[in-house]
């Protein structure tokens, strides 16, 4: 029989089921928007029956357009958006409170008070992580704390906690399965970046029952299977956060090798091999994949706003009526008028990590134009790479030798000319984009057929998806430089300062 995988790819803004052969290739896709909920400025969260729904109707959706059965799928792989949480009753299922998003800076003022403390230093030794809301920890701790009886319910095991790939398998699977991969695991600020276990003293910090946890488990691993697709069961058989399956998914195997993802968010991995590397620049170690047992590991940046910006530029002020408008608008701006957009709607990530910061526009005269607000919006994406990827190769200088000097680029905004064209002269290095921008759905699909003996192992497996184009800097070394400083200047104007006492 020939083989077919099924992808659930469950991201920040809609879910997408697409359907690959086995030589991973897509032969369908179905998608689903559902809408953000803000409860507030600085709050995001998600109905997480619209995240079940659009999975479980994409899925069934993406099966009728290749005109395919559940007996025709070898397996099942997810991936999802990670540290977005949620908590749910065992006995029903149901969620009780909205999930909290990546994004969501509620708890910030909880991780500035652990800080103070004195507990930073041992949360990231421990962890690889830094104390932020953007990880799911504080934001399970402040569910419990706000949900009448939930911490008490917590405790007596009614309760299960899962980021966005457990919840979905668990319902999946009928709530026979409570597991959560590695990866994912890897992002909740609760797991030991070096044993891969859940780790008491962190638990005891920011005070998280373990009863409420799922089962850590590898990357490529034997999850269960659903029934809910109609014609039998289908094995659900790989699993991955979205960063780490796009690594994956763009073949970055060996240690060295980079990936950049922009989609709403912007995020850089470098491949370290067997080895956690500490960052000195406040990146993040995080787990790439786990394969029986055994972890590879990456430093990781994370843009919170890199898309973010052209969907402000669009839906918040109404500057352009589409993304793909801003390329043109940005190849047209005046190069005499530097305009610097920060996009610090939710703060700043790495290498700044300052959730207090709000994003500013600088630079602008009375000629500037919609085409220099353009135009900074999609250069703001290659200042906040090279501010990453600077920090990040002077981080494994001494540990991990540079695997090529490219940079591989997936995720919606990569399919920009101008953008990877400006990436490129901004690092001043190679940037390659594969014929398939879908690399997140590449990489479950990948670690579900490895698991299900499609696939080599990844030390043997090739790139799953050729270049299609390599974009080289044309950037002036003066110019490049001169550029970067203004972006300096502009990030400084944009970063939290207390206000003067009176």
């Amino acid at each position: 029989m020939t083989s077919r995988l099924l992808v659930i790819d469950q991201g920040t803004t809609s879910t997408r089921a697409i359907v690959f052969d086995g030589a991973l290739a897509p032969l369908a896709t179905a998608q689903r928007e559902f809408p953000q909920i803000y409860p507030q400025p600085g709050w995001v969260e998600h109905d997480p029956e619209q995240l079940w729904n659009t999975s479980l109707g994409t899925a069934i959706e993406v099966l009728a357009r290749a005109g395919l059965t559940a007996t025709d799928i070898t397996a099942i792989g997810i991936t999802n958006q990670r540290e977005t949480t949620l908590v749910w009753d065992r006995q029903t299922g149901q969620a009780i409170h909205n999930a909290i998003v990546w994004q969501d800076r509620r708890t910030a003022e909880r991780c500035e008070a652990l800080a103070a403390a004195g507990h930073a230093a041992m949360v990231t030794e421990r962890s690889g992580l830094r104390l932020d809301p953007y990880f799911s920890a504080t934001k399970i701790g402040w569910i419990l704390d706000q949900v009448p009886g939930a911490r008490r319910r917590a405790e007596a095991g009614e309760l299960a906690f899962g980021t966005v790939d457990s919840f979905l398998l668990w319902r999946f699977t009928a709530g026979r399965v409570h597991a959560i991969d590695a990866t994912n695991a890897s992002r909740t600020l609760l797991c030991n970046i070096t044993t891969g276990e859940w780790d008491d003293e962190l638990l005891r910090l920011l005070d998280i029952p373990r009863a409420l946890l799922p089962e850590i488990r590898d990357s490529a691993s034997e999850f269960g299977a659903t029934s809910l697709l109609g014609g039998g069961e289908i094995a659900i058989r790989g699993i991955a956060g979205d960063q780490q399956a796009a690594l994956i998914g763009q073949g970055c195997f060996a240690p060295g090798t980079v990936k950049a993802t922009y989609g709403t968010g912007g995020f850089v991995l470098l491949n370290t091999g067997a080895r956690a590397v500490p960052s000195r620049h406040r990146l993040l170690t995080t787990i790439a994949w786990q394969r029986r047992g055994q972890r590879t590991y990456a430093l990781e940046g994370s843009i919170f706003s890199a898309g973010t910006a052209v969907q402000w530029l669009r839906d918040g002020i109404g500057l352009v009526g589409s993304a793909p408008e801003t390329g043109e608008l940005a190849a047209a701006a005046d190069p005499r008028q530097p305009v610097f957009l920060v996009p610090a709607f939710t703060g700043l990530g790495a290498p700044h990590w300052d959730s207090r910061a709000r994003a500013t526009i600088s630079g602008i005269t009375r000629g500037t134009t919609r085409r220099e607000f353009a135009r900074a919006a999609l250069e703001s994406v290659g200042f906040q790479t090279r501010d990453l990827l600077g920090a990040m190769f002077d981080d494994v200088a001494d540990t991990t030798p540079r695997a090529e000097h490219a940079v591989r680029v997936d995720g919606g905004m990569a399919a920009s000319d101008w953008t990877m064209q400006f990436l490129a002269d901004m690092l001043d290095a190679a940037v390659d984009r594969p014929a398939y921008l879908e690399t997140t759905a590449l990489g479950a699909a990948y670690l579900a057929g490895l698991q299900s003996g499609l696939f080599p192992e990844p030390d043997q497996m090739t790139p799953p998806t050729p270049i299609e184009r390599r974009f080289t800097p044309s950037l002036e070394p003066a110019e490049r430089a001169a550029r970067y400083r203004g972006w300096r200047r502009a990030v400084r104007q944009a970063l939290y300062e207390p206000p003067d006492e009176m």
